[in-house]
This record gives structure tokens, sequence and C-alpha cells, in this order.
């Protein structure tokens, strides 16, 4: 009996045995369905996305092409259409009668301002607002001046600034005018004011950077150049330091504003004699060349006066045709000079419209609004407002206006305007340049 319990007894052990070994072994081969896949969560965690729990293996996944990101810039299969205003003036110069009406004693600052009050609302339309400094920009150490050595005060780029400029090119025959050091105090005003700016750089790096601004997902290429620096060398090692007017180069970079993803290049170019009404046969083959080569808009200055603009009808090499725009010269914005139309000026407006889908850019609309210089002498020092003419003969526009300034102000119109539409009336054709 004893003997028959104890085998029943051993038989019962050894069954309970196997049955946790198979138990065990089961749960082995087991994946936990609570345990999060390693590999899932960190590759989430990289691309800021949460893995869920039980989700499915890496190797399961489609694959992720980390190479395919599109640059901050793009806005990836973007469909339909973009417009955006380009805006353009001439010179901003500072001749010593500018400065005394606008020094604070008190503050021991200058506000300049005023002079763009009347124009403020249409510098304001611009998606991009060009300006081109003909000045250096710096501290009373290097001393203020007007011609022929410029250097004006640094709140010159806080008065750009409240005008609604956005971009300033300042390659232009008074660059040099207070060395290297100008340069460097310069660029660092209009940085500080928060300006893209293109002409003049402090090492040969930022010379050859590449400068695409973009609105309303339209990129604008910008490429700015002057004919010389009035005899100034250039700084000794820094032959960089200004933009100078060579063919063969100034394609070159078109070319890689093109592959760079440019839908539109401006070229603002220095040139030209001074006081002509009329560019010369130099501007005009150059200016022309550069559209054929791929340029849109040409913005020209250095005459201090306006001159004429054409537009150009360039046949592509497949057949297609792009319409490009010279502006030869837009004169004098803002300046202590009278006469002859040197106190006139021009801004440009340029519509210009991008179809994504097919990537095209192209220029449409083109309104130029002859501008005058008002000058007048309060406590024995000059004041100054740059007005828009045809605005400005509207009743009760400008203040302080005399009955001479009126007459003054028809007069410079209708002679700007003859001048500005003479070349504009039959297009240039051209073909299209390898460049």
């Amino acid at each position: 009996m004893m003997r028959a319990m104890r085998l029943l007894v051993a038989a019962l052990l050894i069954t309970v045995l196997l049955t946790g070994c198979v138990d065990a072994q089961s749960r082995t081969s087991e994946k936990p369905s609570d345990k999060p896949d390693i590999a899932a969560d960190q590759l989430s965690q990289e691309h800021g996305t949460e893995a869920e729990p039980g989700s499915e293996s890496v190797s399961d996944k489609q694959p992720i092409d980390l190479g395919s990101k599109p640059e901050p810039d793009k806005k990836p299969g973007k469909t339909g259409s973009s417009d955006a205003l380009w805006v353009a003036v001439g010179d901003i110069m500072m001749h010593m009668p500018q400065l005394p009406a606008y020094y604070n004693k008190t503050t021991k600052r200058y506000n300049f301002n005023p002079f763009f009050e009347k124009v403020k609302p249409i510098l304001e339309q611009g998606d991009w607002s060009l300006a081109n400094l003909e000045t250096p920009i710096s501290t009373k150490d290097l001393g203020y001046s007007g011609y022929p050595r410029f250097n004006a005060p640094s709140e010159l780029a806080e008065a750009l600034k409240y005008a609604g400029f956005n971009v300033v090119t300042n390659a232009n025959n008074h660059s040099l005018d207070r060395g290297a050091e100008g340069i460097k105090r310069t660029l660092q005003h209009l940085e500080k004011q928060g300006f893209t700016t293109k002409g003049t750089a402090r090492s040969k790096a930022e010379a050859d950077k590449l400068t695409i601004v973009e609105r309303q997902g339209i990129k604008m290429g910008l490429l700015a150049y002057t004919y010389g620096t009035n005899g100034i060398a250039l700084p000794k090692g820094k032959p960089y330091s200004v933009a100078l007017i060579d063919e063969k180069a100034i394609i070159r970079d078109i070319k890689r504003l093109r592959e760079a993803g440019a839908d539109f290049i401006t070229v603002a170019l220095h040139f030209g004699v001074e006081y002509q009404l009329t560019p010369n046969d130099t501007q005009k083959k150059l200016a022309r060349k550069l559209i054929a080569a791929g340029a849109d808009i040409i913005a020209g200055a250095h005459t201090h006066v306006v001159q004429p603009y054409e537009t150009v009808e360039v046949t592509e090499a497949d057949g297609s045709v792009r319409r490009g725009l010279i502006i030869y010269s837009m004169g004098n914005f803002i300046s202590n000079q009278r006469g002859d139309t040197k106190d006139c000026g021009v801004i440009f407006k340029v519509h210009i419209h991008k179809d994504h889908a097919a990537n095209h850019t192209t220029i449409g609309d083109i309104e130029a609004v002859p501008t005058w210089v008002h000058r007048v002498k309060k406590n024995k020092a000059n004041h100054y407002q740059i007005l828009p003419m045809e605005q400005s003969l509207e009743k009760g526009h400008t203040k302080g206006l005399t009955a001479a300034d009126y007459k003054e102000i028809k007069r410079n119109l209708s002679i700007l305007t003859k001048r500005l539409q003479s070349m504009a009336i039959k297009p240039v054709a051209m073909n299209a340049t390898e460049s």
C-alpha cells in the first residue's frame, strides 16, 4: 500500500515538472505586445514622430530617403501662380547742405525720415524695394563730407528702412570714398537695419556669394557693378571690395544665379556719362547683351538725370519669347543738385508673375512714377522732400508749395514723361545668347 502511494506521488511530481518546462519554453518564444520596437522608436524620434506600440517593424516600412528633403526656401508641390511687385529708385546722395536741418542737438543724432514721407506709401508697396546708395555711411570719426568724396551719417540707413526699402546696392564710383574701412562700416550699418546688400564686400567669400531674395514664392537673383571708383585704386590685396563691370564675369554670374534657382535676375549697373539725357552706345550694347544672356531687369544709375527705358523681346533656343526691361538711369532720388532735371528721379514699379506649375516667370506691367526734390530754406537751413510729381499736382497733396513750385513740377513732369517713353514704343528684338 505504502509503495503504491509513493509511486503515485512521484508520477504527479514528474507531470508538474514537465508542464512547467513546456510553459517556460512557450513564454520565452513570445514577443511581448507592450514592448516598443527599439529601432522604430529611435527612427521616429529622429524624424519628430511618435511610434505607436505594436507598429510594424522598420523592415516592413517604405524606405526613407533622407537626402530627398527640399531646400528650406523651396515650396514642394506648389501649384497655381504668384504675383509680386519690384520697385526701384536711382541715386541716394548726401551733399553737405542736406545735413544741418536734420540734426538734433539734444539727442546728437540725425533724422532724415522727412526726405521720404511723401514717397513712403509707394515704396512700401514693393515686395523688393531697391535703392542705389551713392555714399559711404559711417561715423563722424571718418569725417562727414559731400562731393567729391562722400561720407554720410549712419542714420541715413535708418531713414532708408523707414522709407520702405529692403534692398540696397552700393557698387558705384563713390564706394571707396572712405576706403575699405568705409565699405566695412557701411555694410555693418545696412545689415543692422536688415537690408539685403550687393555691390561691395569685406571678403572674397562675401563677394562670390550668390544673392537670391524670395518674395511671394518668387526668387529674384541680384547682381550689382560699377564702371569704376573715380580713380581710387582697389584696396591692396582686396580686389573683391567693389564689383567692377566685366561683361564676361557678369554673364558667368547670371548663369550661376540661374543654376541656383533664381526665377528672374536684376542687374544693377552704375554706368553711362553724367548728365547725358540718353544712353550712349556702350550702355545700350552692354545692357542688351546681358538681357540676351539671361538677365531680366537692368537697373541703371550714375548719370544724375533720368534716361529712357526700353523693353527687349528675347527669342530663346526653344522658340519661346522672354521679355526683358532696361532702365538706363533712374536719376537722382535725393540730392542737393538742382536744375536741368538733376533734381528729378523716378520710381519704377514692375509687376512680376510666376506660373508655378510651368516654373515660368514673366515681367508684366511697367509703371514709371516721376519724382521731384522739393527744397526750401527755413531758419537758414535747407529742407528736402521727395515728391511724386503727378500726385503733388493734386490739390492739397503737399503743403508749402508755391505757384512757382507747381509750375516747375508741371514742366519737369512733361519733360520726364516724354523722355522716359522715347525708347519704349517698340521692343528691341534679340536672340538669346549662350551664357
